[in-house]
């Protein structure tokens, strides 16, 4: 679990895409939700489900810095990630489909050595 919170290391193009499809359509459900809440003036499930979106933004940019550790990437390039909709769907896009350095690298053992999924 800890793991999982640790934005050091790498992952595959699979368990990354698993995360951003979870994660993704959380966002988008959360974002409905704190529409619905707030056009009926309910604050509490409105700061409810901005918690939510605000926590799966995080863990997403977590990953996605694990997945461009796997490419040899600086974390620093998760910024452009924060750039919104639809601009930053093309670079989680590019996360999913872009191969990984194969063997070890900077950052950590390939994942698909690693990695159960």
């Amino acid at each position: 679990m800890l793991q999982f919170l640790n934005p050091s290391g790498r992952i595959s193009r699979r368990k990354y895409l698993l995360f951003f499809v979870i994660f993704y359509w959380t966002n988008i459900i959360s974002l409905t939700k704190m529409y619905e809440a707030y056009t009926i003036g309910d604050l509490l499930s409105f700061a409810a489900f901005g918690i939510v979106l605000i926590t799966t933004i995080v863990l997403l940019l977590i990953q996605s810095i694990k997945r461009l550790h796997d490419i040899g990437l600086d974390w620093k390039y998760a910024f452009y990630l924060l750039i919104p909709p639809p601009i930053n769907f093309i670079g989680f896009i590019w996360l999913a489909l872009k191969k990984g350095e194969k063997g070890r690298n900077e950052y950590g053992e390939s994942p698909l050595m690693t990695d159960a999924i």
